[in-house]
């Protein structure tokens, strides 16, 4: 096998359509575009789902219900099988679980789930926990601090400062 011997699978490389090459191509005379009318012009486009002033069809379907698509809370999930890397007594908050690589991205926070194994004693601070996760940590003697989401652990109880009366 040498770099001259290589070649595209079959059928996964199409020739571009060369138009306006003359009435033999069969692509001449007007280039596919047809005769007259808006699109036949030069550095004519229209916007995707435009009807030529036509109602358009997404504004002529009935609304019905209701999305919570744009204020739903979309957390990370953290398996207990994966807190288990933390040594004995930790406290596991959201820096280390970000620090682990545990999770990564973009969410309004981290939700610890009951999927795998806990056999440490954790102190765990996230926004949410599963039932089932919160009594696994809680069996062995650790303790689960729920976090409002969107917040860093260290907003999570704004003391007033010493000598200061609020």
């Amino acid at each position: 096998m040498r770099l001259h011997n290589l070649k595209p699978n079959p059928g996964s490389k199409k020739a571009r359509k060369r138009v306006g090459r003359g009435r033999g191509s069969g692509h001449g005379k007007t280039s596919t575009r047809g005769t007259k009318g808006q699109m036949s012009r030069a550095g004519s486009s229209v916007r995707a789902g435009f009807e030529g002033g036509q109602m358009p069809l997404i504004r002529r379907l009935p609304k019905r219900g209701f999305s919570n698509a744009m204020h739903r809370k979309v957390y990370l999930p953290v398996n207990l099988g994966a807190l288990d890397q933390f040594e004995e007594g930790a406290t596991v908050d959201l820096e280390v679980i970000q620090k682990a690589g545990l999770a990564n991205g973009t969410a309004d926070g981290i939700k610890i789930l009951a999927n795998g194994e806990l056999t440490k004693k954790l102190n765990v601070t996230a926004h949410k926990f599963s039932a089932a996760a919160r009594s696994a940590i809680e069996k062995l003697g650790g303790t689960c601090t729920a976090l409002e989401a969107g917040k860093e652990a260290s907003e999570e109880v704004a003391q007033p400062e010493e000598g200061s009366e609020a």
